[in-house]
């Protein structure tokens, strides 16, 4: 028969043995320190000045003083002084110092391992419940990365379903972000009693909704974004000049080059053609004075209607231009006057004003 048992190590009866109440007390004393086993320290040199009774230490590797010959033991403190258990793989105890629950494995204390795998409920600081399942009460929360990035994903069954983050203001929300319904990207807001979605992102296209960009190009509403197709930047304040409905519809500048000529066009109706024509001399009389023949300046961009026409003349001194025919929508007759017979080139400058629409 054996003397001791083969897991705690407990002194056993053996058969005729006298003071059999000796073994069976230095059995229940070990058992005592290894049930329940409560450490004070993982890792202590020496013995404390006053232990007490039933107070447990894991020893150091170099134990000092009574514990020298037992290092690396639990040191358990009796009436009659210390007994010495040597743990043994999967021990457990709990660590009074540190306030943890801790096994002994590969011949170290360890923290022993949590395997939280299909938990109904989790609470942190706080009650989790049917709704809420993960719960968290605290100042802050932090999702680290393990060496590279971090996602945090939040997934939904099925397009019609939720799958957003909600913030609250005292239980009320007033903020959601994410796939609210459907699958495009939605920014919403609430004063506590109305949602309004402030910013949709479609998921096909990438484009913008919401009620805080424009609805329309007539949209002026105070605090709204412009959307690009509705406004002007560089991109499109210069180009083809159209207008629907009263309102412009194209740019806000059109340049229409001709001969000699330009013409600009706004996005109001607004038309001013400008350029120049030239006159071989003005020698014919005309009464006092002499005219040369009449030259078409034509309008390198249409008016509605005849323009107003505004002319100068460029060249040898006591000259001026006139009309020498009514203007139409497309061009104006002019020619030049003078004081005196010239058969010099005289340049005519012309200017007319109007609308294109």
């Amino acid at each position: 028969m054996t003397s001791a048992s083969p897991r705690l190590d407990l002194p056993l009866l053996q058969p005729s043995q006298a003071q059999k109440h000796v073994t069976h007390n230095e059995a229940l004393l070990r058992l005592d320190g290894a049930v329940q086993m409560v450490l004070q320290s993982l890792s202590q040199s020496a013995p404390p000045e006053a232990p007490a009774i039933g107070a447990c230490y894991f020893t150091a590797d170099a134990a000092t003083g009574d514990w020298s010959p037992y290092p690396r033991m639990v040191a358990a403190y009796t009436a009659s002084g210390w007994i010495y258990l040597q743990p043994a793989e999967g021990w457990l105890a709990w660590d009074a110092s540190g306030g943890r629950c801790v096994v002994y494995q590969e011949d170290e204390w360890t923290d022993l391992p949590q395997q939280l795998q299909n938990l109904p409920y989790l609470g942190i600081g706080s009650s989790a419940d049917d709704t809420n399942r993960l719960t968290v009460s605290s100042d802050a929360s932090l999702f680290n990365h393990a060496g590279g990035g971090h996602q945090i994903k939040v997934n939904k069954s099925a397009t019609g379903q939720t799958a957003s983050l909600l913030f609250q203001s005292n239980w009320s929300g007033r903020a959601e972000m994410g796939l609210c319904g459907d699958d495009a990207l939605h920014l919403k807001v609430s004063d506590g009693g109305t949602w309004h979605d402030a910013v949709v992102i479609d998921p096909s296209t990438g484009h913008i909704s919401g009620e805080a960009i424009q609805s329309s190009s007539t949209d002026v509403t105070s605090g709204r974004l412009m959307r690009a197709d509705y406004g002007y930047c560089r991109g499109n304040a210069v180009g083809a000049v159209s207008m629907a409905d009263g309102l412009p519809s194209g740019a806000l500048i059109q340049r229409i080059e001709g001969t000699n000529s330009v013409a600009l066009r706004f996005a109001d109706g607004s038309q001013i053609c400008s350029g120049h024509v030239t006159v071989s001399g003005a020698a014919a009389a005309y009464g006092a004075v002499f005219e040369s023949d009449g030259v078409a300046f034509p309008f390198p961009a249409a008016f509605t209607e005849a323009p107003t026409i505004s002319m100068s003349a460029q060249g040898v001194g006591g000259i001026w231009a006139a009309n020498a025919s009514a203007a139409t929508a497309t061009q104006a007759d002019v020619m030049a006057m003078s004081a005196v017979s010239t058969a010099e080139n005289i340049q005519i400058n012309v200017i007319a004003v109007g609308r294109w629409i």
